[in-house]
């Protein structure tokens, strides 16, 4: 066995952490002396110790650490690896671009001055959006959670025999957007009129493309909102998003095309 100082040495973690890891019952001493209350750990445990500082560098919680320490199925075991890595890659997509994303707005600033320049190179114009028949689902939900919610609407599509015209989106409600929680419609537009939930009447919007991942959409919307004031306009309605081009289209996040719409009138 080996003192909780020699395992600390040798799993090169701290005296703390193995305490705090006792206490939530992650990796409890294998004994603890009754007089002295010192903590020996075992060879075995040394694995485990070891195990644990892995999945955490996976980026796993510490809950979710125990759950996996817990589980005695191997293929639920695989399949949490096998999320997490594809969780991890994600993540490594997204700080790829915010690093292309980063390096580009060096470059606007080194050559304009202007630290909000990357904001002008959003092209925008009014235009008449066209009537669109679709399906929609409205929620209270998370970004998070679109996926879901979008299958529940493509499930109908062979169910009730209707034709998807390639358009989806989202129609964002709430004055005050939280992306946990917000009233948020989704919609798959179809081409049988007849059989769509709602038709999206012709209106006057703002509309600019973004290109990019979602994080970045804040932008557009940012010089959305100035040209509109700049211009002589005033919001309308609900803003709305088509995804022209995303991953689904097998494109790197870079490519993805994100059209956004914001109903105006004059003033």
């Amino acid at each position: 066995m080996f003192t909780i100082g020699e395992f600390s040495k040798i799993c090169q973690v701290s005296v703390k952490t193995l305490h705090h890891y006792d206490k939530i019952d992650l990796l409890k001493p294998v004994k603890v002396d009754a007089f002295t209350g010192y903590r020996y750990y075992s060879q075995p445990q040394m694995e485990k110790m070891l195990l644990i500082q892995r999945l955490k560098r996976y980026g796993f919680s510490l809950e979710e650490i125990r759950e996996f320490l817990d589980c005695t199925q191997e293929n639920v075991c695989f399949s949490i690896l096998f999320k997490q890595r594809e969780r991890l890659k994600q993540q490594m997509q997204q700080m790829q671009l915010v690093i292309k994303e980063m390096s580009a707005h060096l470059q606007n600033f080194e050559r304009t001055g202007d630290i909000m320049g990357y904001q002008k190179d959003y092209e925008i114009e009014v235009r008449e959006t066209p009537v669109r028949a679709v399906l929609a689902c409205r929620n209270k939900m998370g970004v998070d959670e679109f996926g879901k919610y979008y299958s529940t609407l493509y499930e109908r599509v062979p169910k009730e025999k209707i034709t998807p015209n390639g358009v989806t989106g989202a129609i964002y409600y709430d004055e005050n957007f939280n992306r946990e929680c917000s009233d948020i419609e989704l919609i798959v537009g179809i081409r049988e009129k007849e059989k769509a939930d709602k038709l999206i009447d012709s209106t006057l919007c703002a509309v600019t493309v973004h290109k990019g991942g979602y994080s970045s959409l804040p932008d557009a919307y940012g010089a959305l909102i100035a040209w509109i004031q700049e211009h002589g306009y005033e919001c309308n309605g609900a803003p709305y998003d088509i995804y022209v081009k995303t991953g689904f289209d097998s494109l790197p996040m870079e490519e993805w095309e994100t059209e956004v719409y914001f109903p105006v009138k004059k003033k």
